[in-house]
């Protein structure tokens, strides 16, 4: 469409310009005729005048629609005629006076006539002298006249012609127009269609060559460029799956942000990570509490993450959110060497700081618990040596510390052992049938005794006629409500009850039995129950102090081989009215 608006404005400035040229150059013949005149007077009067030089001037002046008069001065005007389409005028009336009079003095005139009733038929003329006599006297003068109604068919054939022409010519520029734009289309089509495939993804799209030319060349191109754009692409996605499935298997949570704090990418573990802190609240001056907002930097991450935007270094750091405790690696983001946002690494690291912190308390307790027996065993030692006591009983007496001491330190080391093999898994399990009605009344028995000295009702419940049957190391379920028996018996007051029962319960969706250890002693606050079945914590450090107090690992060994049985050990407790403990033991 291009090329054909530009030859068409051409073809029209020029058909305009060309028209008027025409219309005001043709008219104006006169000079031309009046040349032709001048060469014909000559001729004339070379001719001396002769008749036959006048007829023969006109027939061939007759094919221009023209004609030659020659005008005799010597005679009346009205004898000098003109013959136009046939009509005879006589120069009178061809010509006025003035013009007359012109042409008696020799001028050269220029005039045009119209005949009369005909306005389409008018003449222009032009008067040149012809013959002179005695070169002086003016006798003839030549009139050349030539119908303008020729000059207008001259102009319109002129006209028509150069329509015509622009016709043709147009013709022929529109089918080359659009034999070209065929011939350039046809390829661009065909790249702008394998340019959408490769927008939709399909690199495999190729551009057929139709020339050499440059357009086959940008095809060739083009053809190149998909092919290592595919190659490209492949290997982007290759690189893509490898990270995303290294961040689909990594237990640390990741999460990127933009400069204004929105996630970019999260991985699975740090969706969950999201969703446990969208919960918090945070507080508005004017709104109270708000909800955490979706798709924004967590608040725990807030203060991280603006010291990493703004000094652009990496920083890591442990947070302690709620009861957990989090190690935070967080890396700023760059694009063009400014920064674009950071990128953050949570790991829980609850498990492990609770582990350091109970490996540095188990250091601190061990060493508390033996150095109060260590102190003693010292002490009581150098009396003896100093013999300070001043009788055998005293000495006696001394010696039965020492003794009772060393036994404590025995039991300490015991318990530190079988703790040990328990964490481990290097404790032997001799798994066996065990009728749990007998063993409960074993331990009865067994405590029997101790309760009645320091006046304590010890209770046996269990369901009748139900005996059950499970398999387990019986000396370690012994083990268990040995210590929870004693447990109860020191910390319960003279007058009241312990109660030992079992009964048949379901754990897990398996049949189980339980075993309870209820007394009625002062119980436990509810701020240390959840840490009772912790190495060396003793809710009540003065009660444990006595000579029977216990190591503080006793509970922590129950919780131990509980869960080598596949089952639980719970406490319930209210202080001032007792606590249970319930032992929960799959049949198989």
């Amino acid at each position: 469409m291009t090329i054909i608006t530009m030859v068409a404005v051409v073809l029209i400035i020029l058909g305009l310009l060309l028209f008027r040229y025409i219309d005001t150059s043709f008219p104006d013949q006169s000079g031309s005729l009046l040349n032709t005149a001048e060469k014909l007077a000559s001729s004339y009067r070379q001719h001396s005048g002769d008749s036959a030089f006048v007829k023969s001037a006109n027939e061939i002046l007759a094919a221009e629609d023209a004609g030659m008069v020659v005008l005799d001065l010597q005679s009346p005007s009205q004898e000098n005629r003109f013959s136009f389409d046939g009509t005879v005028i006589p120069a009178d009336e061809v010509f006025n006076p003035k013009e007359l009079n012109a042409i008696r003095s020799g001028d050269r005139l220029k005039a045009t006539y119209a005949l009369p009733g005909k306005s389409d038929s008018s003449y222009l003329l032009v008067t040149v002298p012809a013959l002179v006599k005695d070169g002086e006297t003016l006798t003839h003068s030549l009139v050349l006249f030539q119908s303008k109604k020729s000059i207008e068919n001259l102009q319109y054939y002129v006209k028509n012609l150069f329509v015509y022409a622009c016709i043709l010519g147009f013709t022929l520029t529109t089918c080359f127009a659009f034999f070209l734009i065929t011939q350039i289309n046809r390829p661009l089509l065909e790249l702008k269609k394998a340019a959408e495939n490769i927008r939709t993804g399909n690199y495999n799209r190729k551009v057929v060559i139709h020339s050499r030319d440059e357009i086959g060349e940008l095809g060739t191109t083009f053809n190149l460029m998909a092919d290592q754009l595919d190659h490209t692409i492949r290997d982007l996605h290759l690189e893509k799956d490898n990270l995303a499935s290294v961040l689909r298997s990594m237990a640390d949570a990741v999460i990127s942000f933009d400069l204004e704090g929105r996630i970019i990418f999260l991985n699975p573990g740090g969706e969950k990570v999201l969703a446990d802190w969208s919960r918090f609240r945070t507080y508005d001056g004017e709104n109270g509490e708000v909800p955490q907002e979706k798709n924004v930097i967590p608040d725990p991450l807030q203060p991280l993450f603006q010291s990493v935007t703004s000094e652009t270094r990496e920083i890591a750091t442990r947070l302690h959110v709620e009861k957990g405790v989090w190690y935070a690696a967080m890396t700023p983001l760059y694009s063009d060497g400014t920064v674009r946002g950071a990128v953050a690494v949570l790991r829980d690291v609850t498990d492990e700081y609770r582990a350091e912190k109970m490996k540095t308390d188990f250091v601190a307790n061990v060493s508390h618990e033996l150095r109060t027996p260590l102190s003693m065993l010292q002490g009581y030692s150098e009396a003896l040596i100093d013999d300070i006591a001043g009788s055998p009983e005293e000495r006696k007496e001394l010696a039965q510390i020492i003794y009772d001491e060393s036994l404590r330190m025995g039991r300490l080391v015991h318990d530190l052992l079988d703790l040990s093999r328990l964490e481990t898994g290097h404790m032997t399990m001799h798994f066996r049938e065990t009728e749990v009605h007998q063993l409960i009344t074993r331990m009865q028995k067994k405590f029997a005794a101790m309760c009645r000295d320091k006046e304590i009702e010890l209770r046996l419940e269990y369901v009748p006629n139900a005996e059950v049957s499970i398999q387990a190391d019986e000396d370690r379920l012994e083990q268990i409500l040995t210590n929870l028996l004693d447990n109860a018996i020191r910390h319960t007051p003279a007058g009241a009850a312990i109660t030992l029962r079992s009964y048949p319960a379901i754990w897990k969706g398996e049949p189980a039995v339980t075993m309870e250890v209820q007394d009625e002693g002062e119980g436990i606050p509810a701020d240390d129950l959840p840490y009772v079945f912790e190495r060396f914590y003793k809710a009540d450090k003065a009660r444990k102090r006595g000579s029977s107090g216990g190591t503080g690992l006793g509970l922590a060994i129950a919780k131990n081989i509980a869960e080598l049985h596949r089952g639980s050990i719970e406490v319930k407790s209210k202080l001032g009215t007792g606590t249970t403990f319930t032992l929960l033991v799959p049949l198989h």
